[in-house]
């Protein structure tokens, strides 16, 4: 049988469970996040190259 303080434990095991799946899902997405912003980011660089030898 299991005790009370057994219980609460287990309690909070699945709450740090659950949050640790929760940080993970959201760490996933800041990276795709990030890859995303360095994509645009060398994309307008190469655009801003471009147009620059557009003027000369």
């Amino acid at each position: 049988m299991v005790t009370p303080t057994e219980n609460n434990h287990n309690k909070h095991l699945d709450l740090l469970q659950e949050y640790k799946l929760h940080l993970v899902k959201y760490i996933e997405e800041l990276q795709k996040m990030d890859k995303e912003s360095e994509f645009a980011k060398q994309w307008n660089e190469d655009t801003i190259k471009k147009e620059n030898k557009s003027y000369k």
